[in-house]
């Protein structure tokens, strides 16, 4: 906190004329026309910011008018997101407004001291900075200078507040110049500007023409590109640089930046940029709409699932490794005392029941806290959609060229050992594996085959790799997994498994679909046996018409995500 600057003639002149009802405690901001200062409410005992006309500008009619009329335009503004006016008045040669104190930080001071905000934070404070310009758009008031120092995240609740509707308008009201007073107050700081910010002013506003509510969208646009990138579009070495390409240039897309945001939430961002006005949404309140939307979209998803989706539902953790260990150094034993056939089927054999193992597992421990298979599906697709967006698009050609030469050494090295594999092993059991001509076959050709399995092996894990620089290939495979026979069959085996009633949790992340199915499937489970003879083939039926009906969200969200792309590239 800085230190308070001294008293001056103007500070001790507004402290008399105010006596009895604030206490000024100290300055908290300047401006070219204005001064806040931070008080106290006497008879109500609070802190409150007083934002004060100076006495130079209040002697002139227009300029003292314009004052009290924006003020009284801000003050009628009664809504959760907007900080709130007390009272608007007159003393003496003072003309000044007294607005709540909101203890928080401002986003901008958000981003600069801890770095963008996340997409689901962004999200839902953007919608609430939407909200709060709809109900201001509806009562007739722009605000026209949006920005990050104008928004207040609130320190108890994380409530997002527009603060500084003073230099709003009616929307009918000419543009004026010079005779604004923007003013965002954050714990005991503010800062104050002129009408607009060169680097979120729209390009009508940069233009002379009428601002109205599509230029608050606009400089929306530019605090959500800085708030979820922590860049601004344009950046200029001087004042008229910048206004210059805020009318001239297009903003780089805010998925080019590589930031990890929905590529819904990116496109809304990069449409409300747009230099046409009639090309942004049509509304502050449209803008909300669609961020409530996104918010729907990215439900938390349960930490049971969140878990298994990221570790007990995949074999690469350190048990399912040193079980692998284990399996083949038997195998190599075997092959000395056996043979390598035998070898061979206990290392594939092994491995095969051991991972099964580790699967039915995973599967009987989410069974046992009440979720299902179908519980899966949603939890592998948000963590897909969030690992997602921490990709960077690649699309160089050199990746796909390596890659496509890994592959084609990888088929030929697959089809080389199982043709030879074959061959010899088929060999060795009609010959015998005493046979010397076996034993010469064993000597020469199982190490040529272990060479080409290891290369085979190579190749497939550079494609592997490359895959992973550009997408999440693993989550993809365990989902495939999971999703499709093998995990039914894991399911299945862990129902016979386990004993007694699922214990059934309290989630609400499950589709209607879901949940719905998976109550008809409880109530079947708890029939008595007559009943769910008679009923057999009804937890298929159940299956199938939830499989249909997951399979209609995802054609209808496979369908919205193309809309939005093809806004997107129109816009």
């Amino acid at each position: 906190m800085t230190d308070a600057p001294p008293l001056d003639d103007l500070f001790l002149a507004f402290q008399q004329a105010v006596a009895g009802r604030y206490f000024i405690d100290r300055e908290i901001g300047r401006g070219g026309m204005g001064v806040v200062y931070l008080a106290r409410e006497v008879q109500l005992d609070r802190m409150v910011a007083i934002k004060l006309l100076p006495p130079e500008f209040a002697w002139r009619d227009d300029l003292r008018a314009r004052f009290i009329n924006e003020a009284r335009l801000a003050a009628r503004l009664t809504h959760p997101h907007i900080v709130p006016i007390h009272a608007v008045d007159e003393t003496g040669d003072f003309v000044y407004f007294v607005m709540a104190l909101v203890d928080g930080v401002t986003l901008a001071q958000r981003v600069r001291t801890r770095g963008p905000v996340s997409a689901s934070e962004g999200t839902r404070v953007l919608r609430e900075v939407a909200l709060a310009l709809a109900h201001a758009h509806g009562q007739g008031v722009v605000h026209r200078d949006v920005k990050p120092d104008n928004i207040l995240l609130d320190r108890a609740t994380g409530r997002a507040l527009v603060a500084d509707f003073g230099i709003a308008a009616v929307l009918a009201a000419p543009a004026e110049s010079g005779a604004a007073l923007p003013v965002v107050v954050s714990g005991a700081h503010a800062t104050i500007g002129n009408a607009g910010t060169p680097a979120f002013m729209s390009p009508e506003q940069i233009l002379g023409n009428p601002a109205d509510a599509r230029s608050d969208i606009y400089s929306f646009g530019v605090t959500a590109y800085f708030a979820l990138s922590g860049r601004l579009p344009f950046e200029g070495a001087s004042t008229v640089e910048l206004l210059a390409r805020q009318v001239h240039d297009a903003p780089p897309p805010l998925l080019s930046l590589g930031v990890a945001v929905p590529r819904r939430l990116a496109h809304l961002v990069d449409r409300c940029l747009a230099k046409d006005p009639s090309e942004r949404p049509a509304s502050a309140q449209a803008v909300a709409e669609q961020l409530s939307v996104a918010l729907e979209q990215r439900r938390e998803v349960p930490a049971v699932l969140r878990g298994f989706v990221k570790r007990t539902g995949r074999t690469s953790d350190p048990q399912s490794i040193l079980a692998l260990t284990a399996i083949s150094g038997a195998s190599v034993g075997l092959s000395y005392l056996v043979g390598p056939i035998a070898g061979f089927t206990a290392l594939i054999g092994g491995n095969l029941i051991a991972q099964s193992a580790f699967l039915a597992a995973g599967a009987r421990h989410l069974l046992e806290l009440g979720f299902d298979q179908g519980d899966v599906r949603p939890a592998f697709a948000a963590e897909l959609a969030a690992s997602s967006e921490e990709y960077a698009v690649t699309s160089e050609a050199g990746y796909r060229r390596v890659a496509s030469a890994a592959r084609a050494v990888g088929r030929v090295a697959a089809t080389f050992v199982t043709g030879t594999g074959a061959v010899a092993a088929f060999y060795t059991w009609v010959a015998g594996p005493g046979h010397h001509v076996a034993r010469q076959t064993a000597q020469l050709v199982w190490p040529v085959i272990a060479v080409a399995a290891t290369v085979g092996a190579g190749a497939f894990w550079v494609d592997w790799s490359l895959r992973r620089l550009r997408g999440d290939v693993d989550t993809r495979f365990w989902a495939a997994l999971w999703n499709g026979r093998i995990g039914s069959s894991m399911f299945a085996i862990a129902r016979r498994l386990r004993r007694g009633a699922p214990v059934v949790s309290a989630v609400t992340h499950r589709a209607t679909e879901l949940s719905l199915g998976m109550a008809a499937e409880q109530l079947y489970e708890s029939l008595p046996k007559p009943a769910r003879r008679a009923l057999r083939d009804l937890p298929a039926l159940l299956r199938r018409l939830q499989s249909d009906a997951q399979a209609l969200r995802g054609r209808l969200d496979a369908l919205n995500e193309a809309l939005s792309d093809a806004d997107a590239a129109a816009a």
